[in-house]
């Protein structure tokens, strides 16, 4: 996995799975999938509920209780190859994050990319990907779970 900052407003992710890009977007987008390895087992916290409407126009939430919450809408979804949402619990600070996925030989590159409105957004945000190392070691777990 690499990341970089690629501007003052910018981060960008980019990972390999070695599985097709239909079950990496499914993984994604299917709440009983994603609640499966998007929360970091290492963490205290737990996700209490999710509700997770994946297509353009729809919305996300993410709860953990005690007014801890992840929430956005979904700007584009397009089935195994791109998902834009919004971050909206940080208010004018929120980012836009882009997950685009392209297929070669069985294995999916996924490259994340993170916009922020200001820097100082960026980094009070950033920290959360520092969990990307153990949730896309979950997702590859669960990916090799899955019937290809």
């Amino acid at each position: 996995m690499s990341v970089e900052r690629t501007s003052e407003h910018e981060v960008v992710v980019r990972r390999m799975f070695d599985a097709p890009a239909r079950l990496v977007f499914e993984a994604w987008t299917t709440p009983e999938l994603f609640r499966q390895w998007w929360l970091p087992q290492s963490m205290a916290a737990q996700l209490r509920s999710l509700e997770m409407d994946a297509r353009t126009g729809g919305s996300y939430r993410l709860d953990f209780g005690d007014g801890m919450a992840f929430y956005g809408t979904y700007q584009e979804v397009t089935p195994h190859t791109r998902i834009v949402w919004t971050n909206e619990e940080d208010g004018e600070s929120g980012s836009v994050t882009t997950v685009i996925l392209r297929e070669q030989d069985g294995v999916t590159h996924l490259v994340l990319t993170e916009v922020f409105p200001s820097r100082a957004a960026l980094e009070q945000g950033d920290g959360a990907l520092d969990a990307l190392h153990e949730t896309f070691a979950q997702l590859d777990d669960l990916l090799a779970q899955l019937p290809a």
